[in-house]
């Protein structure tokens, strides 16, 4: 991680794990362990070099690793530090808010949508 003034620190953890591509493959990897194109099945609109860049800069950061398996065809798979464990609460809350906040919007939206059916 950078060394750089902060005003808080959520602005720490919007840097680590921000983004948005970041939150989504610590979400996965917080699941099972992954391959590179696993992630990218589950993740179907980021491009090769955003997630090769973002799992750099996890695995700087300290959040994930990587085993390579010396095979006939070598395979690496990406999973959490204890330390990136250690964000899964974080990222549970965010799915839960995030749910919440779709089913908000649905309702909005479907607010709206029978009033313009009333009128």
């Amino acid at each position: 991680m950078k060394r750089e003034m902060y005003n808080c620190p959520v602005e720490i953890t919007v840097e680590v794990m921000g983004g948005k591509w970041k939150s989504r493959i610590m979400w996965h990897l917080s699941k099972k362990p992954y391959r590179y194109g696993e992630l990218r099945q589950l993740i179907p609109n980021i491009t090769q070099k955003m997630l090769t860049q973002s799992l750099r800069e996890l695995e700087e950061d300290g959040l994930i690793m990587r085993d390579i398996y010396q095979e006939k065809i070598p395979r690496v798979e990406y999973y959490l530090t204890e330390y990136g464990e250690s964000t899964t609460p974080l990222l549970q809350l965010m799915s839960e808010w995030g749910k919440q906040h779709k089913k908000r919007t649905l309702e909005i939206e479907n607010e709206i949508l029978e009033n313009e059916d009333a009128n």
